[in-house]
């Protein structure tokens, strides 16, 4: 059966260093998984509470001034036979212009397997800024 989590998000960019941060509000971190350019931060009950994109304007393809202008966003994950699936969706502003990350249509979704010695059951997360 899979376990499903909701909750209030938060977002951090550190324009210097180029990583964005999203993360579950009001949940203890106990242990992370680093996939390329992601760190996936994990709970004490196995639930993906937040993500860290390095590069990330490199990994989205897009200017560090639209990501250091982020003023609302999405994070979900998903854990189904040891698949990690994230999926993300921001909102810019852009002179005084509200734009998305990624087209309407498509959010950005990054897939990763869990390394065999990591104990994360199926779930699932869906968390939003306000």
């Amino acid at each position: 059966m899979k376990k499903t989590l909701k909750g209030k998000g938060e977002f951090v960019y550190d324009y210097k260093h180029d990583i964005l941060t999203f993360k579950m509000q009001n949940r203890n971190y106990k242990k992370s998984i680093e996939f390329q350019n992601f760190v996936i931060d994990i709970d004490e009950k196995n639930y993906i509470t937040g993500i860290r994109i390095l590069d990330a304007s490199k990994v989205f393809k897009i200017d560090k001034y639209i990501l250091k202008n982020i003023i609302k966003g999405q994070f979900k994950a998903e854990v189904k036979n040891k698949i990690i699936t994230i999926t993300l969706n921001f909102v810019s502003k852009k002179r005084n212009k509200l734009v998305n990350l990624f087209d309407t249509k498509q959010n950005y979704v990054q897939q990763i397997i869990a390394p065999a010695t990591q104990n994360i059951s199926d779930s699932r997360v869906e968390c939003a800024t306000t």
